[in-house]
């Protein structure tokens, strides 16, 4: 009960440690989110649009790589960006900017695979229609996720929640440097080993909140979507 109470005063005390770690965990999440959002929704409904030969290994090489280890992942980059490594001279390794792009590894597959099968179950009507209209497929690609879009929230939610959670990749490319590339995952991790349960916990809570808040929003926007 004492690692309980000493949490919840760190947190009403407004910690500065804390306050950082959740703003690198934020603009991490946020921007990792974003891009592979970006890059996995049109790509993940362009391929359920679409019948080509070769369509179902591809999307076995996308399942596969939705269940790719973060460690894996984080290795992945980690070698691309050290001082040895074909994009060394950028100097990113252990800074925000690589573990946004070890997230991005791990997530875009995951909004690719979970796009291209809600629209290949949910929006075959849309489809034959806007073929049948002569409409081409960027422009059906667009149809679909005009007209899915606050289901595909779901998907959304799902990249945010990966990449909130997420404690290999970005632990190995981002080196969970205090007051730099320390994010609330590997701090929970950090402070657990180090017997630090208030700050542990802490964190923990911050991070059921923000899922909490993030999960009535998304319930909010889709009732008032039905109401409409």
């Amino acid at each position: 009960m004492e690692s309980f109470k000493q949490a919840f005063d760190l947190l009403f005390s407004l910690d500065k440690e804390l306050l950082q770690i959740l703003g690198v965990t934020m603009r991490m999440s946020f921007f990792s989110t974003s891009i592979s959002c970006l890059i996995g929704l049109p790509i993940g409904a362009l391929i359920g649009t679409r019948r080509f030969r070769g369509k179902s290994f591809l999307k076995k090489i996308i399942h596969t790589w939705m269940g790719l280890p973060p460690v894996v992942a984080g290795l992945m980059v980690y070698s691309l960006f050290t001082h040895y490594g074909p994009f060394g001279k950028l100097n990113l390794l252990f800074t925000v900017t690589v573990m946004v792009i070890a997230q991005c590894v791990l997530i875009t597959p995951l909004v690719i695979g979970l796009t291209s099968s809600f629209v290949e179950s949910t929006s075959r009507p849309i489809i034959e229609t806007a073929r049948g209209l002569g409409l081409r497929s960027p422009r059906i690609v667009r149809l679909c996720l005009s007209e899915g879009r606050m289901s595909l929230l779901s998907v959304v939610l799902n990249a945010f929640g990966r990449s909130i959670a997420e404690v290999g990749a970005v632990s190995i490319v981002g080196g969970n440097i205090q007051w730099k590339t320390r994010v609330m995952t590997t701090a929970i991790m950090l402070e657990t080993n180090k017997g630090k349960f208030s700050f542990a916990l802490a964190l923990g809570i911050v991070l059921l909140i923000i899922a909490f808040i993030v999960n009535a929003a998304a319930s909010w926007i889709v009732k008032e979507k039905s109401d409409d």
